[in-house]
Formats: C-alpha cells, sequence, structure tokens
C-alpha cells in the first residue's frame, strides 16, 4: 500500500480521512467530515461535503457533488450522512444528497453501482448493489432501489416509490408506483409492461425459474377474482420458491405508493411475454 497521491491543486480539510492509494485529482474540494476509501479515484473538480463516506475502489468523475444538504425545507442542518459503497464508478455531473432528520439521517449507495452521467439521488435514497443509472436519471427522496435494477436513461421517480430488485425502467419513464421485482416499467407514467427476462438471464437465472416469474406475473395480473385472492393463490401454488418469495414479499410488505399495475391488455401480454419467456 502507498500513501495517497492529492494533486497540488485540491482543496482536502486537515480532518478528512484519506485513504491509502487514493487518488484526489486536480480542483477537487473535500470537506472535513468526508472519508474517503482506499483506492478510490476522484478524477477532477469533484466537491465531496457533509458526513460522507465514499467506499475503497469507488471512482468518481468530473464536477460530480456528493453529500450537499437534502433539497427539503425540512431539513434542520443536521449532521446526517451519505454512504456509498466500494467499487463505484460515478460519472459527471452525478449530484448525491445526504439525509434528513426526519427520513432517517442517511442516503445509502450499495457496491458496484454505475451511476451515469447527470443522475441524481435524492436524500434518504437508499440504492441497492449492482445497480445502474443511465445518463439523467433522478430519484427524489426516500426513494428505495433494490439489487441489480436498471433504470434508463431520462427517467424520473417520485418520492417514496419502492422499485423492487431486478427489475428494469425504460426510459423516458415516470415512476410514481411501486414496481414489483424482476417487473418492467414503461411509460409516462409507468405501468408494467411484463418481466425483465433480458436481466434475469444475464444474471444466470434458468429458464425454468424464467417461466415461474413469469407465470406468478400472468396470475397477479391477469388472473380470476380479487387482488388479494390471485396474491393468495400465488403463495399457495408457489411456496417455497426463492424468486417468487421475493416478488410475494416485496407485495407484502408496507408501502407509500400503491403497487403499479400492467399497461398491457391480456391478449397482447400473453403474446408477448410467452414468446420472451420461451426463448
Amino acid at each position: 500500500m502507498t500513501e495517497a497521491v492529492i494533486d497540488h491543486t485540491a482543496r482536502v480539510h486537515p480532518d478528512a480521512v484519506i485513504g491509502q492509494d487514493a487518488f484526489i485529482g486536480p480542483y477537487c474540494v473535500i470537506g472535513a467530515n468526508v472519508t474517503i476509501g482506499a483506492g478510490s479515484k476522484l478524477m477532477s473538480q469533484v466537491n465531496v461535503q457533509g458526513h460522507t463516506t465514499i467506499g475503497p475502489g469507488t471512482r468518481v468523475a468530473a464536477f460530480a457533488s456528493l453529500g450537499g444538504p437534502p433539497q427539503s425545507t425540512r431539513y434542520r442542518g443536521g449532521a446526517t450522512t451519505l454512504v456509498i459503497g466500494a467499487n463505484c464508478d460515478i460519472r459527471e455531473n452525478v449530484t448525491m444528497n445526504v439525509g434528513t432528520e426526519d427520513g432517517g439521517g442517511t442516503t445509502t449507495v450499495g457496491e458496484r453501482c454505475l451511476i451515469m452521467v447527470g443522475c441524481h439521488v435524492g436524500h434518504d435514497c437508499h440504492i441497492g448493489n449492482d445497480v445502474t443509472f443511465a445518463n439523467n436519471a433522478v430519484l427524489g427522496g426516500h426513494v428505495v432501489v433494490g439489487n441489480n435494477v436498471f433504470l434508463a436513461g431520462q427517467i424520473a421517480v417520485h418520492q417514496f416509490v419502492s422499485i423492487g430488485e431486478g427489475a428494469m425502467v425504460a426510459g423516458m419513464s415516470g415512476v410514481a408506483t411501486d414496481i414489483i421485482p424482476f417487473g418492467i416499467a414503461i411509460g409516462y407514467r409507468a405501468s408494467l409492461h411484463g418481466i425483465n427476462i433480458v436481466g434475469m438471464k444475464r444474471r444466470g437465472v434458468s429458464r425454468d425459474d424464467i417461466k415461474r416469474v413469469w407465470r406468478v406475473y400472468r396470475k397477479l395480473f391477469y388472473g380470476a377474482g380479487t387482488f388479494e385472492e390471485r396474491r393468495s393463490a400465488v403463495e399457495r401454488d408457489f411456496d417455497g420458491h426463492p424468486l417468487v418469495g421475493k416478488v410475494i414479499d416485496f407485495i407484502r410488505a408496507p408501502r407509500h405508493r400503491e403497487l403499479m399495475t400492467s399497461g398491457r391488455s391480456a391478449k397482447s401480454a400473453e403474446s408477448v411475454d410467452a414468446a420472451d419467456a420461451g426463448s
């Protein structure tokens, strides 16, 4: 291990903690309550303030602003935090805010996340591992994003929304309701349009498991009876299946927003999703 390299033009507060092998590039500004993990690289003109921790091996590109105060009228100036995990890639002009006193006090971003140009992570958000945000995806406050989620470019997520593990949101979408794990959301006011079959394949999910999740999606959103009756039937018919269990646990969890429903007719969903699930 070697000492950190800090460019002579950078402004690093003497109380900041800079890990070994870290690189602080030209014109970066690092505040007093910041911790930069070992091997992290802040390329140039990066501003890190507040009570912010950046995990080891994370790379931050030019003009990112991390740990700024929340964009909330309820913030009272407390020592709230931003915690970013290891081996993330945070690109140009990304902004992430610390939490608020009334929202739990912490904004968190998991490990191995790719946050592309111009994205915003609002106060008190909680982002899982291996998440990808394409250019200009923005989250309001208190949003929860599960592991392995993909948000395409130019999308906006309303405050307090939850996005389940493995879900995908198409570009130019507005998300105001909660998305089940492995769902695909599309539209100006986004609705469900099937399950994220491509994402599941890329993660190594077996064809049989993909077909099970697809059948669960069909039963939940196109089956007979009330939604609660359909949910109970899925719990009974797929008891013990881990991926289905994640969907059911998400549906049963307390929520601030309504659950996103399907935007396809039953006929179109059957023809498109069946072809995808069988491929």
